[in-house]
Parts: C-alpha cells; sequence; structure tokens
C-alpha cells in the first residue's frame, strides 16, 4: 500500500503546485480587494470504505472536520469506529485469534505552510493531534505454546475455541500529520495526510495485551509508536470572509 499512497500523495501535490500558474486576468490584481472565505470542512476517509475490498477482517468509518480559525491555522478532528480480526503465529503456526473492534476521537491543529494566491484555498499542511480510543478484545481462540509437542507434533495443542472477551479497554497517544488538501471542484477538497503516533497510555486486560487499537493501528512489543494514513474527499461551507493581510513589503537598503 505504501506505493500506492506515495502516488495518490505526489498526484495532490500536483494538483496544488497547478494552481499556481492559473491567474485572473480579466482586471488588474491590485484593485481586487483579496479575501479569505472561513468556515468548517466536513467530508470522509475513503480508504477505510475501500479497504474491505482486499481486507474482509476489517471494517471501519472515519469522519474528518477542520476549521479554518486563521488564515494559516484550522482546527482539526477526526472520529471514527473499527474492527479487526488478525492472527498471531509463530513456527508458521496461528498461535491465537482476536478481534478489535472500538472507537476513537481525534483532535488538534493544522497549520498551512503554502502560499496561496488569489482565490485559492489549497493546503500543504503540518500539524498534530491527541487522540483517545475506547476499544474491547475478544479473544476468539488459542493453543497452547509448548515447544515439546510430543502430542501434537504438526501444532501447538488447543487450549480454548470459546471467545473471551475484555471489555472497557482504553488508550491514547499523539501524533503528527503531513498532508496535502487540494480543491478539485467548488469548495470539493481530496487530501491524503501521513501520521505518526506514540502511544502514551493504555489499559490492558490483566492476561492479554491491546496488541491492535483502532485509530492507532497496530501495537508492536516493547515499542510505542504507530503509523497511519488516509485519503479524503471532503466539502468547505464558507460561512464568512475577511480581508487577507497584505504581506509586508521587503526592506530596501539606502545607499
Amino acid at each position: 500500500m505504501s506505493k500506492y499512497s506515495i502516488s495518490i500523495f505526489v498526484c495532490c501535490l500536483a494538483l496544488v503546485c497547478r494552481g499556481q500558474d492559473i491567474t485572473d486576468t480579466s482586471e488588474p490584481r491590485d484593485s481586487i480587494e483579496s479575501k479569505n472565505a472561513f468556515g468548517l470542512r466536513l467530508g470522509v476517509d475513503l480508504s477505510r470504505q475501500a479497504r474491505p475490498l482486499w481486507d474482509d477482517q476489517y471494517s471501519g468509518i472515519e469522519f474528518v472536520g477542520d476549521f479554518r480559525l486563521t488564515e494559516q491555522w484550522w482546527l482539526a478532528a477526526e472520529v471514527g469506529n473499527e474492527e479487526r480480526t488478525r492472527e498471531e503465529t509463530i513456527e508458521q503456526s496461528v498461535l491465537y485469534t482476536y478481534t478489535t473492534s472500538g472507537s476513537y476521537l481525534k483532535i488538534g491543529g493544522d497549520y498551512n505552510t503554502y502560499g496561496n494566491w488569489y482565490g485559492m484555498q489549497n493546503q500543504i499542511h503540518i500539524g498534530g493531534r491527541y487522540a483517545f480510543s475506547t476499544l474491547s478484545q475478544t479473544l476468539d481462540n488459542y493453543r497452547l505454546f509448548n515447544s515439546n509437542r510430543l502430542f501434537s507434533p504438526d501444532e501447538f495443542a488447543v487450549g480454548s475455541t470459546e471467545g473471551i472477551t475484555y471489555e472497557n479497554l482504553n488508550a491514547s497517544w499523539l501524533e503528527v500529520v503531513m498532508g496535502v488538501k487540494a480543491e478539485l471542484f467548488a469548495n470539493i477538497y481530496i487530501g491524503i495526510s501521513a501520521r505518526l503516533a506514540h502511544l502514551i497510555t493504555t489499559k490492558e486486560p490483566d492476561n492479554f495485551r491491546n496488541l491492535w487499537i483502532p485509530g492507532f493501528n497496530k501495537v508492536t512489543e516493547n515499542a510505542k509508536w504507530g503509523v497511519g494514513y488516509n485519503y479524503t474527499i471532503s466539502y468547505f461551507l464558507p460561512l464568512y470572509k475577511k480581508a487577507k493581510k497584505p504581506r509586508p513589503e521587503p526592506k530596501t537598503v539606502e545607499e
């Protein structure tokens, strides 16, 4: 999936940069009062909708939204729900199967580093999120790990096939976000973002671990880092406009 993520990221970046070459020649630029639109942008993550096409052990949905606070700063949030079934193997044998389900909320801000020309609202942004997830883990079945398999030479002995569910679990983490949003049509945006997350807290059952957390993805042993991404389509609802602040004139050196 990484090569597809990079390809889509490059396409979005090209759409943003191409807009710089489009100028309005209907009247002189100096005579136009430049204004920025402020409002709410809402959308959905397309990658989570498409993922069940190649991963039938996954289901999920994520809604995204951001609100423009200043010319560069946006308040941003994501909320979603995910469920996934995974198998853990050892020595090419399935040791146990578990299902994780839960919801999550991420909230933070994005800073637009892209200098738009008149009438453009594209973004190349960096930002951060604080995220919190509530989840449950179901140990669907497991086998007993025993290196001395006298009675089961081909695989580990069956421990249980009855599901054990652990409720009221949670986790929290911080994310660094980098992404692009490009206006495809009037007020309709496509976007892609990559995320690097660091796990802060996690509440786990006594005899099991949170191996996969909704919104965070896989949790590796002895590490608190996770990665993620999303591909979004969203609609911007302009609520009001403000005059764009003029850029400061460069200082001249007096002879």
